[in-house]
C-alpha cells in the first residue's frame, strides 16, 4: 500500500445531532463545516472539509451499542504536539467528560474518554518515529505504561504564562487546503 493513504474521516451515529456536534465542536475543537438539515453534519480542522461525520439517519434518539457487542472500539484524534493535546484535555475536563484511561504506549500518548453516545474516544499524540522504542531485533516494542496527565496539564498553564513570541507557528493546512482568511 502506499505510504500516503490514510483514513480519511470517521462517519458516527448519533443519538442527538445538537448534542453531538456540541461535543465534537466546543469539548474536541474540530469546526462546523456544514450542516445537512437536522439529520447531518460535518466537522474538521484546519479548513479541511471533515474528519468527523455525524448523523441520525437510523440513530434519532436511539441508545449507545450494548457493551461486549462488535463495533467501533474507538475513534483516535491525534494532536500536532503535547501542547495542543492538553489543551484538548482541558476542554474534556472542564466539560465534566469522565476519563476511563490513559497511557503512554512509547510510540505515542493517549487518553481515552467517551463521546456523548458512547462512542470512545481516544486523543494523542505522536512521538516522532526516531523515539518509538525497539526491541534488540529492531521490531517495535510499544508499551502500556502510565501518563502523568498532571505534568501535560502543567506544560498547558506554562505555555499559557509565556510571552506570545514563544509561541509555536500555526501548522499549515494539510495540502490542497487554502487557509482560511481573517475577514
Amino acid at each position: 500500500m502506499d505510504p500516503r493513504t490514510d483514513i480519511g474521516h470517521v462517519h458516527l451515529r448519533v443519538a442527538d445531532l445538537e448534542r453531538a456536534i456540541a461535543f465534537y465542536r466546543d469539548v474536541i475543537g474540530f469546526d462546523l463545516q456544514q450542516r445537512f438539515g437536522a439529520q447531518a453534519a460535518f466537522l474538521g480542522a484546519g479548513g479541511y472539509h471533515h474528519h468527523i461525520g455525524l448523523n441520525t439517519w437510523e440513530s434519532a434518539g436511539g441508545p449507545p451499542p450494548a457493551r461486549g457487542t462488535t463495533g467501533l472500539y474507538h475513534v483516535a484524534v491525534r494532536f500536532p504536539d503535547r501542547l495542543e493535546l492538553g489543551r484538548c484535555l482541558q476542554r474534556v475536563l472542564a466539560a465534566g467528560v469522565p476519563l476511563q484511561g490513559a497511557a503512554d504506549h512509547g510510540v505515542s500518548e493517549a487518553i481515552y474518554f467517551a463521546d456523548p453516545d458512547g462512542n470512545g474516544i481516544e486523543i494523542y499524540r505522536d512521538r516522532p518515529p526516531a523515539e518509538w522504542p525497539r526491541d534488540a531485533q529492531g521490531e517495535l516494542a510499544m508499551s502500556n505504561a502510565p501518563f502523568d496527565l498532571d505534568a501535560l496539564l502543567a506544560e498547558v498553564v506554562a505555555a499559557a504564562a509565556a510571552p506570545l513570541e514563544d509561541a509555536p507557528a500555526p501548522a499549515p493546512p494539510p495540502l490542497g487546503v487554502a487557509r482560511p482568511t481573517r475577514v
